[in-house]
């Protein structure tokens, strides 16, 4: 018989997303279980209700929405009133001066980064991401012809290492990519390790005879604890493009709006603008959701409240040292990523999922003998999961 899909397609869906997996394995233990007796740590599916602005702004919106053209086609790199306040908005949380031009609207960070890849890469060349990374990097990558190369960060403290990274670099390398605050560690790069990149990367530029582009993808820039600061790489670097969406800091994934923002230090931004908007309408995704524009620039600045995370990260913690799982606690985003017991992180995950305790094996994420574990559930959920951890755990005494 031929073959129905394509030989990559095949071998996406045998390696597709751990992440799923876990997710689509806890709604079939919630049926069989309860719901509130299983502990699922699975998806960063935030479940904080948006803030009361998004509320709003909704509302606004559908008292309006009977007027032509209310649901239709915005210019593809989104409506201009939008473009306008978001830029003056990342402005300010970036501390640089951003014109409409310098942004682009997208539905989420993922078609954003999709758009950037399309616009700068060449089939063969390479996007180098420290390990452990969000896994869907290697799918959006091979996307455009291009692959992925793993540099692993430093040991235990998943910090980057900027030196594994300089030998990594070749010819081939188009674009490096970070993700700060991290998934999955909650590891938050400081103002000197970006500098670091950012200097490795304007040699190795010259060096190679091309841009290297630096990605920062950061759904996770509002959320850092302890009084720890998120660093703009803006005004660092000039071949750095901000990626990002509001899913995170207004409990907005479904809605599917984020951004590209450009640093204002590229000269020749307004051709890359121009080539990230026609490759966002050419990989079908035309424009933002306008319900979405609409909603982001009634909110701006507006966030859920930070504060339920950290109460939650401090009992996750809690529970996990009651367990004895080693972990480092994490500075920034809602994820632990602690060390597997037994050193097996897909054998440990799967005795946490016969206790219903549901986490992802850290080999979804290129770092295997490690697992994580997504804290954007009710803290009652994380306290009442500490009996299914420390069974788990004594099976690997």
């Amino acid at each position: 018989m031929a073959q129905l899909l394509s030989s990559a397609v095949q071998g996406y869906m045998a390696n597709s997303s751990m992440i799923r997996k876990m997710f689509e394995q806890g709604i079939q233990l919630k049926k069989q279980y309860g719901e509130d007796k299983v502990y699922d740590f699975s998806l960063g599916n935030p479940d904080l209700p948006a803030p009361k602005a998004v509320v709003d702004g909704l509302k606004a919106f559908a008292e309006s929405a009977g007027k032509p053209f209310s649901f239709g086609y915005t210019p593809n790199a989104g409506a201009p009133w939008a473009r306008e306040a978001l830029a003056k908005w990342i402005s300010a949380d970036q501390g640089v001066e951003l014109a409409a031009g310098d942004v682009l609207l997208s539905a989420g960070a993922a078609s954003a980064l999709n758009a950037v890849l399309r616009a700068v890469f060449n089939p063969g060349e390479e996007l180098i991401a420290f390990a452990p990374y969000f896994v869907e990097y290697d799918f959006y990558v091979a996307n455009h012809g291009g692959h992925l190369t793993r540099v692993m960060t430093q040991k235990d403290t998943f910090r980057p290492d900027v030196e594994a990274l300089e030998k990594a670099i070749s010819a081939k390398t188009r674009a490096v990519i970070v993700n700060s605050p991290n998934n999955p560690t909650g590891v938050v790069y400081t103002l000197d390790e970006m500098k670091a990149i950012c200097a490795l990367l304007e040699r190795k530029s010259a060096e190679v005879g091309h841009p290297i582009w630096l990605l920062c993808d950061e759904p996770y820039r509002f959320l850092a604890y302890d009084g720890c600061e998120v660093p703009s790489v803006l005004p660092l670097y000039r071949y750095a493009v901000v990626l990002s969406s509001f899913s995170k800091n207004m409990s907005l994934p479904g809605e599917r709006i984020g951004y590209a923002a450009l640093s204002p230090l590229l000269e020749e931004r307004a051709e890359l603008m121009a080539a990230i908007t026609l490759t966002n309408r050419i990989l079908g995704y035309v424009n933002a959701p306008i319900v979405g524009q609409h909603i982001m620039v009634a909110a701006l600045g507006s966030a859920v409240d930070r504060d339920v995370y950290l109460r939650r990260r401090d009992a996750m913690a809690d529970v996990l040292t009651q367990a004895g799982i080693e972990f480092t606690l994490p500075k920034g985003a809602f994820y632990f990523f602690p060390k597997a017991p037994g050193g097996d992180d897909k054998a440990f995950v799967a005795a946490l999922a016969e206790e219903r305790v549901l986490g992802v094996p850290g080999s979804g994420f290129g770092c295997p003998g490690f697992f994580r574990l997504a804290f954007c559930v009710d803290e009652k959920v994380i306290r009442n999961s500490a009996e299914g951890f420390a069974k788990a755990r004594a099976k690997f005494a």
